[in-house]
């Protein structure tokens, strides 16, 4: 069971791997979209992109391989496969134990690198969204993780300064931006292990 320090004020939740087990979904998608511009996108480069939105991922990914792939036909191949799948979604319960537990007890939030509508269908699928009023994806903010924004509007939005809020991620970017303005971290990575397969 995940222990919340006393003093903790505001809890902030990642979706993607940590509320919802969405990501060999998406390792799997975005395999589908990638392969074909030959690049061999295996498990510790998608780890390595985990947190950030669809369009930055691409053009990180073009960066790296110096390909020119077209961010938004990459995008919606990403996507329309992501789709064909994301019915099969579970919760990641020792995360949503916490959610569960805490709920009317501690404000909370979701600070996603997803859309609107997928964090929207996410969450509906696993049956959560009665429990955030707070959902601040990737069409609320102007800079994604690994930059702090996501998590500082969660904050803002709850009424808690930084300092005072926990964030649950599973995603390097997000640990980095949750550190850079003082949240403590829970790392879902030590309670539930991803295994991925190709």
């Amino acid at each position: 069971m995940i222990k919340i320090p006393q003093s903790t004020k505001g809890l902030i939740f990642d979706l993607d791997g940590t509320v919802a087990n969405t990501m060999q979904n998406h390792f799997t998608s975005w395999r589908h979209a990638i392969l074909p511009h030959g690049i061999d996108f295996n498990q510790e480069l998608f780890l390595s992109l985990t947190g950030m939105p669809r369009h930055a991922t691409i053009a990180k990914l073009n960066e790296m391989f110096g390909t020119s792939m077209n961010l938004q036909e990459v995008g919606d191949a990403k996507a329309t496969h992501y789709k064909s799948l994301a019915h099969t979604t579970q919760e990641i319960e020792v995360v949503t134990d916490v959610i569960k537990r805490y709920h009317t007890i501690l404000p909370m939030s979701i600070g996603t690198g997803s859309t609107k509508a997928g964090a929207k269908y996410t969450l509906e699928t696993i049956g959560y969204s009665q429990f955030f009023d707070i959902v601040i994806t990737a069409d609320d903010i102007e800079k994604p993780k690994p930059h702090p924004e996501t998590f500082l509007k969660c904050a803002d939005l709850m009424g808690i300064k930084p300092k005072d809020c926990i964030v649950f991620e599973d995603g390097e970017l997000g640990m980095i931006a949750a550190r850079e303005v003082g949240m403590a971290v829970i790392d879902v990575n030590d309670y539930f292990k991803q295994e991925f397969v190709i």
